[in-house]
């Protein structure tokens, strides 16, 4: 895993946060939005999404920041400047999201906290609550509506917790916390939060967030789908 940049802060601050993120090629983000959305409008949404998920937490002084990415580290650079970037390695997201985590807890952060590029309405405050959470606690986790989670964090390493979870499903987070009980972690739990894995999802961050970019771009992208039973333009 290559090193995180500016030591001298990671010395100050001791906390990090972590976008996971995959360079929003079509055919290989948001496919579960297709349809409604074509493959090119999926990657369009993404990448919108993840601009706003990475301006949202620019916004935070606590901690470092840092983009976990899959694809061109090229893109990455370019797109975001000045941002670390940090490859993922691993053969399914469990391993991605561990080697993430373990490697700044050996770095010698005291708190990592990793989340999707894919909530872009959520507030900083639950991101500061995680930080908080962590100084008590062994891991932390943001329930989502289908039953994985947005945020995970950690104070203290375990790789077992990212194996043998049927990842994709509605069983991760109970599995999730399940195993932690088991392997003697203690766990906090945020407020539930959304994600745009589904057009019920769109809709929802619509409805909740209309002034989010991504919003915005929701809105455009389903004007004039018929598909989407989409009526609510404004």
């Amino acid at each position: 895993m290559e090193k995180v940049e500016n030591s001298r802060q990671k010395q100050v601050k001791k906390r990090i946060l972590g976008i996971f993120a995959k360079q929003p090629v079509p055919g290989q983000v948001k496919t579960r939005l297709c349809p409604p959305l074509s493959a090119r409008q999926a990657a369009d949404l993404y990448f919108v999404s993840l601009q706003e998920t990475v301006a949202r937490a620019q916004t935070l002084t606590s901690c470092d920041l840092a983009i976990c990415y899959s694809g061109d580290g090229g893109w990455f650079a370019a797109t975001f400047p000045g941002i670390s970037l940090v490859p993922q390695h691993g053969n399914g997201l469990g391993e991605r999201m561990a080697q993430c985590l373990s490697g700044w807890l050996a770095e010698g952060y005291e708190a990592a906290v990793l989340i999707g590029s894919d909530a872009p309405d959520l507030p900083t405050a639950l991101i500061e609550e995680a930080f908080s959470a962590l100084e008590g606690a062994d891991l932390v986790h943001g329930p989502a509506l289908d039953g994985g989670y947005y945020l995970v964090g950690e104070s203290t390493h375990n790789d077992q917790l990212y194996s043998g979870i049927a990842w994709s499903t509605d069983k991760v987070l109970e599995q999730t916390l399940a195993k932690a009980t088991t392997l003697g972690l203690s766990s906090v739990l945020l407020p539930d939060w959304d994600d745009l894995d589904d057009l019920p999802a769109l809709l929802r961050l619509v409805d909740r967030s209309p002034h989010s970019i991504t919003a915005k771009q929701v809105r455009t992208v389903l004007k004039h789908s018929t598909d989407s039973g989409f009526d609510g333009l404004t």
